[in-house]
């Protein structure tokens, strides 16, 4: 099949499962080749990157934790390796989480090409517009969670008492950080999630106006599972702009059914 016959195919949304299933395979082997390309490019990030994940860490590190200074005379706040394969598996780690942060515009993209088939054309348009609001809330979420991460780690160093010292492993450590980042990013995709599936008409703008009450549960519930520290100010930090997204989605689903009124009666 010639690529501009696939590319018809495409637009005009016929295609057999077998052709879905090969789409499905090109945009994965694609999102691979980009994540891979990212995670080269976040090797060589590896000091950077390490050092802006551990400075939350050392703005509530306590200086009783250690008694060993850095140059600057300041407290020496760094992480404990217990195992000598750590340094290694951690730069691993660290790559593979800059390659999915980079690559994440080619993520959302092939992700749109693969669904926007089964939209009408007029709303296919919109790829550019989901890819870029994608990435910008995706990176506003992350960073809003680097925000809060200081206040998390300081609920949760003191939770436990003055007895317990705590001293974190950079495998565990990094972990906890990567959650948090991705756990906002990801909820601050919601509104994305909610107009799309309006788009797709798999979801009445009715049944969002109706639901309010159980959308601020099931929003509160939520944030409690996906953020990893568990502190109040960590969940009201991601609820609060998960409701407001759900309400932006209900005045979009609003005014996309009234174009669509005044389109079928003119």
């Amino acid at each position: 099949m010639s690529t501009s016959q696939h590319e018809r195919e495409l637009e005009s949304g016929r295609m057999s499962l077998v052709e879905h299933l090969g789409e499905l395979r090109s945009r994965l082997i694609k999102c691979v080749v980009a994540i891979t390309v990212g995670a080269v490019i976040g090797w060589f990030l590896y000091d950077t990157t390490l050092d802006f994940l551990i400075e939350p860490y050392q703005d509530v590190c306590d200086v009783n934790l250690t008694d060993a200074v850095d140059e600057n005379g300041d407290p020496a706040c760094q992480l404990l390796v217990t195992d000598p394969l750590e340094p290694f598996s951690v730069r691993l780690t660290v790559a593979g989480y800059t390659g999915l942060a980079l690559a994440m515009p080619v993520l959302l993209w092939q992700l749109w090409r693969f669904v926007s088939p089964g939209l009408y054309a007029r709303e296919r348009k919109w790829g550019a517009l989901f890819v870029l609001s994608g990435v910008v809330l995706f990176f506003f979420g992350a960073g809003l969670a680097y925000w809060s991460l200081p206040r998390a780690l300081a609920f949760l160093d003191t939770i436990g008492g003055e007895n317990l010292v705590s001293f974190f492993s950079p495998d565990r450590y990094l972990k906890f950080v990567v959650k948090m980042m991705a756990a906002f990013g990801i909820g601050f995709q919601f509104p994305i999630v909610l107009i799309f599936l309006q788009l797709a008409g798999l979801l009445d703008n009715r049944t969002l106006r109706a639901g309010r009450q159980y959308a601020i549960v099931g929003i509160v519930v939520l944030t409690a599972v996906i953020t990893p520290s568990g502190d109040p100010f960590t969940l009201m930090v991601l609820a609060v702009p998960m409701y407001i997204f759900y309400e932006i989605s209900i005045v979009f689903g609003r005014l996309r059914n009234r174009r669509l009124a005044r389109a079928a009666s003119s």
